[in-house]
């Protein structure tokens, strides 16, 4: 860990003990009328970042497909404000610009939080080896936040952003829209009143393999181009693109056609982690939720030989957690592309599930994706009362998070659910990278068993970036 993040994350955890922040929730607002406009703030309006901008303002930066002779729909007034936009991508920006003229359009992030103070909250849709750089910012300047996920690229980075958040006490939020969606409440109603009896095992089974694929498995993904190696000739970036601000605080690469555009820079360890840190924001989060955990005592983690480069298509890592409370020590395990648990190859029912959660109690078991869910064995839970919902539905993430804002109320993923999810997830690489089991002190937030394997916590910033 760098001496100056290591520095800011002392610094940050005694004033949040000496404040006693409540954890995850906002301010609130007396001043702000629940009617009010919010002046937003959008760091990265391409991609997620439009789809944010439509979820939180509704307006559409791409025009709608129109049948001949079809008009135009009319344009609706910003149900907020948006008062600045950033994007290294210059195609992105002018697209914003043309939608939002009186927001003041930024290249460099860092800039705009020299230049532009005008904005009540801030929306961060960068790729996620800048979140953190994008995100820290506001919370010091006591701004909200709605970060994309995975909240960071490495633990160091979550555990910075879970105590800023602490510190700066107003509503944060991560986008796990599916954490937002009925079907995943309900699950979590089941497993926390029991239907299936004391859970000791949840195999999360993702067919994603973004990752080192092999050239067959690149070829029939057109987003990626097949290659082993960090490419030793560069590139001249398209004439849209601010290459040295897209690299951030990541390690200087000449550009190449292999990191950009989206979704080819997600397997490279330098700009995100694999499917891992990235779907286990997802999936993940279910059993994160359900059985209410925390840091993992251990991970260990199976597949091909660790790529210094690369993050692997394929492989799997278990979790494991103490007991507290009522709630009985169980394991996670994580199965990715290729890899499947034991129960998915030979049950025939569950083998359907192109990808999911199984929880497995002493009672029963329950099978869940994103949007349906069922007990099993289906004949035992024919009778079976369910639990009236305990859990209120949501109107949508970035609804919540604006509420929040306006009123105080809480918000489903605020980032102390998020930074502690997003720390554990992003151990299931270092346990991979690490090549062997790795026993974590998460209060210390240091590996016990395997000294080297702590260079993966974190990494020392580009020079002219620092946390």
């Amino acid at each position: 860990m760098s001496s100056s993040l290591s520095s800011r994350r002392q610094f940050l955890t005694q004033s949040s003990l000496a404040a006693g922040a409540a954890l995850g929730f906002p301010a609130i607002v007396s001043s702000r009328s629940p009617n009010a406009k919010v002046n937003l703030a959008f760091i990265g309006v391409g991609g997620r970042g439009a789809a944010n901008i439509q979820s939180l303002v509704g307006t559409s930066l791409y025009p709608p497909k129109l049948k001949e002779g079809e008009a135009a729909p009319p344009i609706k007034e910003p149900s907020e404000n948006v008062v600045a936009i950033c994007d290294v991508n210059g195609m992105n920006l002018d697209r914003a610009a043309e939608a939002f003229p009186k927001a003041k359009a930024f290249r460099d992030f860092r800039k705009l939080y020299e230049e532009s103070k005008d904005f009540d909250a801030v929306v961060v849709s960068t790729t996620e080896h800048t979140h953190a750089y994008a995100t820290l910012p506001a919370l010091l300047m006591g701004k909200p936040v709605y970060c994309e996920k995975p909240l960071t690229r490495d633990v160091a980075e979550a555990r910075l952003i879970t105590e800023a958040a602490a510190k700066a006490g107003v509503a944060t939020q991560m986008g796990t829209q599916i954490h937002g969606q009925p079907n995943y409440r309900r699950v979590v109603e089941l497993i926390q009143s029991g239907a299936i009896g004391r859970v000791t095992d949840a195999h999360v089974c993702v067919s994603r393999a973004w990752g080192l694929q092999s050239k067959e498995e690149a070829e029939a993904n057109k987003d990626i181009v097949f290659v082993t190696e960090r490419p030793k000739e560069g590139q001249t970036p398209p004439p849209y693109l601010d290459w040295d601000l897209w690299l951030g605080p990541a390690p200087y690469r000449p550009y190449h056609e292999v990191y950009f555009p989206g979704p080819k820079w997600y397997r490279w360890w330098d700009f995100g982690n694999g499917t891992m840190s990235d779907l286990g924001s997802h999936w993940n989060d279910l059993p994160f939720w359900a059985l209410n955990l925390d840091a993992p005592l251990s991970v260990e983690a199976f597949g091909p030989e660790p790529h210094p480069e690369i993050a692997p298509a394929s492989m799997s890592a278990t979790y494991e957690y103490a007991a507290r409370g009522s709630r009985a020590a169980c394991k996670v395990h994580w199965n990715q592309g290729s890899a499947k648990p034991e129960v998915w190859k030979n049950d025939p029912f569950i083998s359907k599930w192109n990808s999911g959660v199984l929880f497995v109690g002493d009672k029963g078991m329950l099978l869940s994706d994103y949007n349906k869910h069922v007990l099993l064995p289906e004949a035992d839970f024919k009778n079976f009362q369910r639990p009236a919902p305990f859990i209120p539905d949501s109107p949508g993430q970035h609804t919540e998070w604006l509420n929040a804002i306006k009123t105080g109320s809480p918000t489903a993923s605020p980032f102390s659910y998020a930074g502690p999810l997003s720390e554990a997830n992003h151990l299931g690489n270092v346990a991979f990278r690490a090549g062997s089991k790795i026993l974590w002190d998460a209060k210390a937030m240091k590996i016990t068993n395997n000294e080297a394997a702590n260079r993966f916590l974190s990494r020392t910033p580009r020079a002219g970036w620092k946390l």
